[in-house]
């Protein structure tokens, strides 16, 4: 039974793509006069899963939510429609965008190796299309940790990558892999699997925690990277490792324009101390 199932799964993902040149990373970048940033933060960060998630926003001041497809528990509940009903409402009502979506439980079934990540992968494009959105962030952490070294993982993720790839195209989609690997090895994958529709969901933090110059890495994956997590460890964002300024610079080399999230500590309370971490972007990132 096990052997059929996964063999149904790996069928579903092989189709013929629509060949089409699409350049998904266009609308993401702009030249230094029409240049965006939106600053939103993580649903994770903002209490429960659940649409209140963006009331709390508001009171922040955040331009958006970085929504998750739901807890393992839940049966990954936003692919219930009902579920995306309560926060597409729930973001009208306060004027709070749904930013991009979040594939986390990828962290617990790893994607390179269990069947039911290739089928949330798949369901994840179906909920981003349905909520609006253009970014899918794919989680690479704790159990489904992606390591450069481990060559029979990174194999089994480019050939899934590859299959899943043309859909993503179709839908106007990227996939954000998020990891711990370096810029480099991020490149290598990405020139493996070599579709526009795969790119890097970069966390200034997470590469910080690992001793990459971040400033030289946003630089190397330039128009490769989709979007920003901002975080500094157990640190207040300004006050610790990471200089957002030298950030910003980096940025405006790639000329990217488009979404930080924040999915920074908040020792101190989440509304006074994201409303300083929105402060400290802002300063940072105009909106304008």
């Amino acid at each position: 039974m096990k052997t059929t199932r996964r063999q149904m799964i790996w069928n579903s993902l092989r189709y013929t793509a629509a060949a089409a040149a699409i350049t998904q990373a266009a609308p993401l970048f702009a030249a230094a006069a029409s240049r965006r940033f939106k600053i939103g933060a993580c649903e994770w960060n903002l209490g429960k899963l659940q649409p209140a998630c963006f009331d709390t926003a508001k009171e922040i001041g955040l331009d958006g939510v970085q929504v998750t497809m739901g807890g393992i528990d839940s049966g990954l509940n936003m692919r219930q429609a009902p579920v995306r009903e309560a926060y597409l409402a729930a973001s009208r009502r306060t004027g709070v965008a749904i930013a991009s979506l979040a594939l986390a439980e990828t962290n617990e079934v790893p994607l390179f190796s269990e069947p039911r990540g290739a089928v949330w992968l798949l369901d994840s494009l179906d909920v981003c299309r349905a909520l609006g959105l253009r970014v899918i962030l794919v989680a690479l952490f704790s159990k489904g940790e992606l390591r450069a070294s481990d060559k029979p993982a990174v194999d089994n993720l480019v050939g899934l990558l590859k299959e899943v790839a043309p859909r993503a195209e179709k839908a106007g989609v990227i996939l954000g892999l998020e990891n711990y690997c370096s810029a480099k090895e991020n490149l290598d994958l990405l020139q493996r699997v070599g579709s526009p529709a795969v790119q890097v969901y970069y966390d200034v933090g997470n590469s910080t925690d690992k001793g990459y110059d971040i400033y030289q890495e946003i630089r190397m994956l330039g128009k490769n990277i989709c979007e920003f997590h901002a975080k500094d460890g157990p640190h207040m964002l300004g006050q610790g490792r990471i200089d957002f300024k030298k950030v910003r610079a980096a940025m405006d080399e790639i000329e990217y324009s488009g979404w930080i999230q924040i999915e920074a500590a908040a020792p101190h309370g989440l509304i006074p101390d994201y409303k300083a971490h929105l402060a400290t972007l802002r300063e940072a990132f105009p909106a304008t």
